[in-house]
């Protein structure tokens, strides 16, 4: 077996296992759960003997919330994922387009396996990256760049429809009038949630929409809040000012920890890119010592070795890193 080979083989068993251990990681972030607490408003710790009739009526509002958030949650687990991924990149692209990008990138990758010829097996597992990995890491890299926008401006585009509010401006025209000043995903989905209401979608079942399309927790807390205050006529603009400075208080939390974990970041680039330049250094000055790791069937193995645990250490340095606020 070739030293190439070897190395890919190498590569594809640490993206496999990159891939495992995000997903498992993403399963058990306890974030979701805080998320979805801030969401339907409910305080589990704190129970008082008196509590009037608003703070009844508000918990049996948030109850039922919840719960139509949990049927809502159902029906999205039997809708296809890929939809909403395509969705939430904000560009129109259908599920046979998608294929179809797939496809051609299939052919791409198959093309450069070929003209760098390297063997079938091998082939064959550039390929499928090529037709299941690449279009989807883009996809997800799209989603994510339209997400982080969206955040930044979010809060600017609430205190604007604060200010829209308090002048005497119902929901929907500030809704309108916000969509018509804000490019980008914000003005995107606020023309949406407005057009949905014009045909007649309530206007928090439009805002839910928009959260499936944005799954951020602002997104969804701002639907929740128009829902509350269409079941009891509570002050919104209040609300959504409370949301925008709590947007800003993370966001200014965010870039702190951005910050303070910047050295952390340097270092870990710095060890991580060290193996790389040592050994491409050893090359140029004596080729005949790095060969042997390429032409000795134990240097092979020492080499595939070395590639995958180095590739752990940077995947573990990543995790302890990478701060979620």
């Amino acid at each position: 077996m070739s030293p190439i080979v070897i190395i890919f083989i190498a590569v594809f068993i640490v993206i496999a296992f990159v891939v495992t251990a995000y997903l498992f990681l993403k399963k058990n972030n306890p974030e979701s759960e805080r998320a979805r607490e801030i969401i339907t408003g409910q305080k589990k710790s704190q129970k008082t003997s008196n509590v009037d009739n608003a703070d009844r009526r508000r918990a049996e509002i948030a109850k039922k919330l919840k719960h139509q958030d949990d049927e809502s949650g159902s029906r999205k687990k039997k809708k296809n994922t890929l939809r909403n991924k395509l969705q939430q990149t904000g560009h129109d692209i259908s599920i046979p387009k998608f294929f179809m990008y797939s496809i051609i990138s299939g052919i791409i990758c198959t093309m450069i396996a070929f003209f760098m010829k390297v063997s079938m097996v091998l082939m064959f597992l550039i390929c499928m990256i090529g037709f299941f990995g690449l279009p989807r890491f883009v996809i997800g890299r799209m989603g994510a760049r339209r997400r982080k926008k969206f955040i930044e401006e979010f809060a600017d585009a609430l205190e604007a429809m604060v200010r829209l509010l308090k002048s005497g401006m119902p929901v929907a025209e500030a809704i309108s009038m916000v969509a018509r000043e804000y490019s980008g995903p914000i003005g995107e989905e606020m023309t949406q949630i407005y057009e949905a209401q014009r045909i007649g979608v309530p206007l928090h079942e439009a805002a839910m929409d928009a959260a499936d399309r944005m799954p951020l927790p602002e997104v969804k807390m701002f639907a929740t809040g128009l829902a509350i205050q269409a079941q009891t006529g509570s002050s919104l603009s209040e609300i959504l000012s409370n949301l925008a400075d709590t947007i800003r208080a993370r966001y200014k939390l965010a870039r702190k920890v951005k910050s303070l974990s910047s050295e952390a970041k340097a270092s870990a680039g710095i060890i991580g890119a060290l193996p790389i330049v040592v050994g491409g250094g050893m090359y140029l000055l004596k080729p005949e010592h790095v060969m042997v790791l390429v032409e000795n069937p134990t240097g092979k193995v020492m080499l595939a070795g070395a590639i995958i645990w180095m590739s752990l250490g940077i995947l573990s340095m990543k995790i302890m890193i990478n701060f979620k606020v």
